[in-house]
């Protein structure tokens, strides 16, 4: 019986022609899923605009009230009540004229800098209120969430990742939070503390970090079971390592999208808290406070409710448009 095998040699192996094209894609570094989300993210026009719009209140919120001379505090009677002028911007009605088509500053002769927002009853410079007012108010909403952030993702990781009893227990705490109408809650705490920047942080914390919480719980208990949990509990990773080096990171996508969608929240808020006389008390402002005295005298002097409320739509809209980008950038069903 002879032997049919047939002995192996390098020149029976031949290499299969690459396509036209894969020779580049192979060359190239391999993306991660960060830079694939931002990738994503900046092809969503929506988000894109929402975020440049975000950045350009920012620095008009911190730099707007340098840009001119009155202070937001000060007041100047000779000043009350003066219509918005802008040299070159007349077109859009900052012609320094009223309801009447007088021009006021011809009228009292003042030539002294013009006010680019008008001016409220006690002269104080709306501009500069505008913008120290969005300052105050992104500052309470971003404290605000920072504190949800933290005490959310805390509480919910021990919860999820010890499970058990202790799950039991927190989860409880937290349905008596949830049953208790919130608003309500913010009101009582507020008129307990005088109203005030740290009390209405402290109030919009009371239950604000409820919903991160749950959010980060309900991933944990998905991710705690999985094999690369197993095999790091195997090789010796203690509970820190665990939860801040395997299971957070991987949760981080819904944690950045629920903050996203926290700051409008809290702006509300704080804005509902001063319109209804439970925020910040004068000669402070904020977009509350800004709109609550534009709404009072709204029929004869609109501007003073105009601006504060383009930039408090503008503020929300964009916050909620970009969080929409997040969600479908951190998708990891969006990956191809």
């Amino acid at each position: 019986m002879s032997d049919n095998r047939q002995e192996i040699t390098d020149d029976l192996f031949v290499h299969e022609p690459l396509e036209e094209g894969k020779a580049e894609e192979i060359a190239n570094p391999p993306s991660n899923f960060w830079k694939e989300a931002t990738v994503r993210l900046l092809k969503n026009k929506g988000a894109v605009i929402g975020l440049i719009t975000i950045i350009v209140i920012s620095i008009l919120a911190i730099f707007g009230p340098l840009m001119n001379e009155y202070d937001y505090r000060e007041q100047d009677l000779l000043r009350s009540n003066l219509p918005p002028l802008a040299a070159g911007l007349e077109w859009l009605g900052l012609d320094g004229t009223n309801s009447h088509h007088t021009n006021v500053y011809e009228e009292r002769s003042i030539t002294n800098a013009p006010a680019w927002f008008g001016t409220d009853e006690f002269g104080r410079d709306l501009w500069t209120r505008v913008w120290k007012g969005t300052q105050i108010s992104l500052f309470i909403a971003l404290t605000a969430a920072f504190l949800d952030l933290m005490i959310g993702v805390i509480y919910g990781g021990i919860s999820a990742y010890y499970g058990g009893k202790v799950d039991d227990f927190m989860q409880r705490i937290v349905e008596v939070l949830v049953g208790i109408p919130n608003l309500i809650l913010i009101i009582l705490f507020i008129l307990i503390l005088e109203p005030g920047i740290t009390s209405i942080i402290l109030a919009m914390v009371i239950t604000g970090w409820v919903n991160m919480s749950r959010i980060v719980r309900g991933q944990i208990l998905q991710l705690k079971g999985q094999e690369f949990v197993l095999a790091s509990r195997a090789l010796g990773a203690s509970h820190n390592q665990l939860m801040w080096k395997h299971l957070i990171p991987n949760v981080m996508g819904p944690i950045i999208v629920t903050l996203m969608f926290t700051i409008p929240t809290a702006i509300f808020f704080e804005a509902f808290l001063s319109f209804i006389g439970l925020g910040l008390q004068p000669p402070l402002a904020s977009l509350g406070t800004l709109i609550e005295n534009g709404y009072q005298e709204m029929r004869y002097f609109s501007y003073k409710l105009i601006f504060p409320a383009i930039i408090i739509s503008a503020i929300m809209i964009s916050f909620n448009v970009l969080g929409d980008g997040l969600r479908d950038a951190l998708d990891p069903k969006m990956r191809k």
